[in-house]
């Protein structure tokens, strides 16, 4: 096989081709775990907003200062 004019064995593509797709799927595992960390603290955020927490702390802060 050539590439760029240099002649490449096959099993040196083949390499390559699976070091891209190992690269590419630690990336798309890394991702699915920064989506789901993100998910799961905006969930705890609107969670502690339902209840009010932010609320309480806003008038508590306003009554110290």
């Amino acid at each position: 096989m050539e590439i760029l004019g240099f002649t490449v064995p096959l099993w040196a593509v083949f390499l390559g081709v699976i070091l891209i797709a190992i690269i590419t799927w630690k990336l798309i595992k890394f991702a699915i775990k920064l989506l789901v960390a993100l998910l799961l603290f905006f969930g705890i955020l609107m969670g502690l907003d339902l209840l009010g927490i932010f609320d309480w702390l806003q008038g508590l802060i306003a009554t110290i200062l």
